[in-house]
C-alpha cells in the first residue's frame, strides 16, 4: 500500500497548509487516503471546524481519575459506565432498573466514556498532524495524553473493564461494557506513527496492553463479550485484533483472523447480506453501519497479502463483500432503506463510514470510495461520535513500521 506519508514529506498533498493548526480533519485526511487508493484526486474540503476536530495543543490530558460516580463499584483508577437503556422503573422507583431498549437514559453516568472519547479525538488527530507536519510538538503532546492514562500512577485506568455498563440494582458491571474500549483502537493505531517522532517509545505502552488482553481474553465479562452474537461480538475482534498487533501477539492474531471466519462471517451475516442481529433491534440502520464499520476494521487489521479478509466468503458466498454490497445502496440512498426507522438519531446517520473507505480500496470498488468522500466526517452528535471510532484515515491508509 503506498506510503502517502513520504508524499506529504515532499510537498505534494493537495492540502499543503503550512501549519495544523488551520486544518480540519476534513482537510488532512482526505488526501491522504484518495492518495493511497489511486482513485483521482479531488480538490481539498472545506468547511466549518468543530471543537474536537482540532489537534489542540493548550488541552490538558483528562482521564477517568478527574471523575466519580457514588454508583460505582470500583475505585477512583477504575472505568466506570452505566448501560445506556436502563431506566428507573415507575413502578418500583428505588429498585433495580429496567430495559428500554434504543432509548438512551440521560442520567446515567457517562464521565469516564467521555474521558475516553475525548482521548480517541485527540490522540489520533496529533498523530495525523504529526505525520503532516512534521511538528514534534504534536506528538509530544499525544505523549502526555497516552503517558497521563496509561502510565502515571496518579491518573492512570487499570487495566480492565470490570464495571463497564454497571445496571443499577442488577449487576456491578458487565461484558457487554467491553465495548466501550473501541475508542482506544485509533488511539494505539497511532502509536507505532507517533513513536518514528522520537518522542515517545511504543514499549512504554505495551505492558499495559498486554495486561488488558490478558484480562479481555480469561475474564468472566471478556469472554462473554466474545461470544456474544451481534456487533458487541465484532467490537470485542475489532479491539483483540488491533492489541494484539499492537503488543506482536502473533497467537492472538492467528486466533482473531480463525473466529472472523468462521464465527463472525458464518454467525452474523444472511445468505442476502444483511446482520439479522442488527435488523431486529430498535436502531436497525445505524447498528447495521456500526456493524459493518467494525468489521471492516478488522479485515483491515488482520489481512494479508497471503490471507484478505476483505475478499473471503464462505462457500455460499458469505462474507464482508456481501455484507458490504448490501448496505452500499442504502448508504448512497438512505430513503431506500426498506427496514424500520431508528428510534433515535436516524437523521443523523450516515456519516464518513470508514467501511467505504477500506473496501473502496481493498475491493478496487471507486463507487464506495467516491460515496464516502461526500459524507460528513465531522458529526457533532455524540450518540454518532460514540459509535463512529475510526475518525483518521492517515493512520489507516499508510504503514505503520
Amino acid at each position: 500500500m503506498v506510503n502517502w506519508v513520504a508524499s506529504a514529506r515532499n510537498g505534494t498533498s493537495a492540502c499543503p497548509q503550512a501549519t495544523m493548526t488551520f486544518l480540519t480533519r476534513r482537510q488532512f485526511c482526505v488526501s491522504a487516503s484518495l492518495a493511497a487508493a489511486a482513485f483521482p484526486l479531488p480538490p481539498c474540503l472545506t468547511g466549518d471546524r468543530p471543537e474536537h476536530d482540532i489537534p489542540d495543543l493548550a488541552k490538558p490530558p483528562v482521564t477517568i481519575t478527574a471523575f466519580s460516580s457514588p454508583r460505582s463499584a470500583g475505585g477512583p483508577h477504575d472505568y466506570f459506565s452505566e448501560g445506556d437503556y436502563w431506566w428507573p422503573d415507575p413502578k418500583n422507583p428505588s429498585g433495580p432498573y429496567i430495559r428500554r431498549d434504543g432509548m438512551s437514559n440521560p442520567d446515567n453516568f457517562t464521565g469516564h466514556r467521555q474521558a475516553l472519547i475525548r482521548l480517541s479525538l485527540q490522540v489520533p488527530a496529533l498523530a495525523a498532524a504529526w505525520l503532516l507536519t512534521h511538528d514534534h510538538h504534536y506528538a509530544a503532546h499525544a505523549a502526555k495524553h497516552l503517558r497521563a492514562w496509561f502510565l502515571d500512577p496518579a491518573t492512570l485506568m487499570h487495566a480492565n473493564l470490570q464495571y463497564a455498563q454497571a445496571i443499577h440494582g442488577i449487576t456491578t458491571g458487565r461484558g457487554t461494557g467491553i465495548i466501550d474500549t473501541i475508542h482506544l483502537v485509533e488511539v494505539i493505531r497511532s502509536i507505532p506513527f507517533l513513536e518514528k517522532s522520537g518522542v515517545f517509545s511504543a514499549t512504554e505502552m505495551r505492558g499495559w496492553f498486554a495486561a488488558y488482553l490478558d484480562w479481555m481474553t480469561t475474564s468472566n465479562n471478556g469472554q462473554e463479550e466474545r461470544d456474544a452474537k451481534n456487533n458487541h461480538g465484532t467490537c470485542w475482534l475489532m479491539q483483540a485484533s488491533e492489541f494484539a498487533a499492537f503488543t506482536a501477539n502473533s497467537e492472538l492474531s492467528k486466533f482473531c483472523r480463525k473466529r472472523f471466519k468462521e464465527v463472525i462471517v458464518s454467525e452474523q451475516i444472511a445468505a442476502n447480506g444483511s446482520f439479522p442481529e442488527e435488523l431486529r433491534r430498535t436502531k436497525p440502520y445505524g447498528y447495521c453501519l456500526f456493524n459493518l464499520d467494525v468489521m471492516a476494521t478488522v479485515c483491515q487489521t488482520l489481512s494479508t497479502p497471503q490471507d484478505n479478509l476483505f475478499s473471503y466468503a464462505l462457500p455460499d458466498g458469505r462474507g464482508f463483500a456481501k455484507a458490504m454490497a448490501f448496505m452500499f445502496p442504502f448508504i448512497s440512498d438512505k430513503k431506500s432503506w426498506p427496514y424500520a426507522h431508528d428510534v433515535e438519531y436516524f437523521n443523523d446517520w450516515p456519516v464518513r463510514q470508514p467501511s467505504l473507505l477500506f473496501a473502496g480500496i481493498a475491493l478496487a470498488k471507486p463507487e464506495y470510495f467516491a460515496l464516502w468522500s461526500k459524507l460528513n466526517p465531522d458529526p457533532t452528535v455524540q450518540e454518532i461520535i460514540r459509535n463512529y471510532p475510526i475518525r483518521q484515515p492517515l493512520l489507516w491508509v499508510g504503514k505503520r513500521s
